[in-house]
């Protein structure tokens, strides 16, 4: 079955948070948003950002809502941060949670069948990564419990200033002399050539056998953390590749300009929105 999505639609929401994953030192939660209505709804995972270091499930708490109120099944997941575990670890945490959603959803009046992904920044960048190598095997490493036949492919991915390039993005950060971020993504990269292994645009280079599901970029066009120049080549890379990628630069915002209430925060959220319905338009078309 796939459902379709209104960005029109206007529902009253149910929040509630849920344990994720419980590991050694802390238990990754999972905070749910769902639309009070009958169902079945489309599905999100929502991954957040931080320079893989910091944050959790509630970064994107105005993106979520937004969408979910739409009609969607909207779950954000909290991720190991780097200092924890370094990379892959938390791909492998966001391959999980897709599979552990998929097995969920239904509970929580969703389809798991028109699963997407939501990334923003770091998050966006695992997202990349999840949508191009749903069955790595490294990314596959966690086991879900009586999920065996439940894969990690999804329908589409969407993204608010992913680090599609971590290499040039640390380069961008040397030249501006960001010690702390270039000690983060040294911190997640760790050893550090694990830069170039899990890094989008060097996949796409090395020719890669990926997966390509339909992509959104939403990108800052002041970003001087991760610059526009890095997702065109990206976007240029992903379409030559034969997958289809919507890149939409935002003129004059910055990295981060979704956290702040205004007409491109706006914008944003009605472009993911109209993206998602585009995509579930297209699976009802092929169902």
């Amino acid at each position: 079955m796939t459902i379709s999505y209104n960005p029109k639609n206007r529902f009253e929401l149910e929040v509630w948070d849920v344990e994720f994953r419980r590991m050694p030192k802390r238990t990754l939660m999972a905070r749910i948003y769902q639309p009070k209505g009958d169902g079945p709804f489309p599905v999100l995972l929502d991954l957040h950002g931080g320079a893989w270091n910091n944050k959790d499930r509630l970064a994107n708490v105005p993106m979520d809502e937004a969408v979910a109120k739409a009609g969607m099944l909207v779950v954000a997941v909290d991720l190991t941060l780097a200092p924890e575990k370094p990379y892959p670890a938390s791909v492998q945490d966001a391959n999980y949670a897709v599979r552990w959603l998929k097995s969920k959803a239904k509970d929580w009046k969703g389809d798991p069948t028109s699963l997407g992904v939501l990334g923003s920044s770091s998050g966006g960048h695992i997202a990349q990564l999840l949508g191009m190598r749903p069955r790595d095997r490294s990314y596959n490493e966690i086991p879900l419990p009586g999920g065996s036949k439940i894969d990690a492919t999804v329908a589409y991915v969407a993204s608010r200033s992913p680090i599609s390039d971590p290499h040039a993005r640390y380069q961008q950060a040397v030249k501006m002399k960001r010690t702390e971020m270039m000690q983060k993504s040294n911190t997640y990269f760790s050893p550090a050539d694990r830069i170039h292994e899990g890094n989008p645009q060097e996949i796409l280079d090395r020719g890669e056998k990926v997966s390509l599901p339909p992509m959104l970029i939403m990108q800052g066009g002041a970003d001087d953390n991760v610059i526009p120049s890095i997702q065109e080549k990206f976007a240029a890379s992903y379409r030559a590749a034969g997958g289809e990628c919507q890149l939409e630069i935002f003129e004059g915002c910055e990295h981060e300009w979704v956290a702040k209430p205004g007409p491109e925060t706006d914008r944003a959220h009605e472009m993911v929105k109209g993206f998602i319905a585009r995509q579930l338009r297209a699976l009802r078309a092929v169902a």
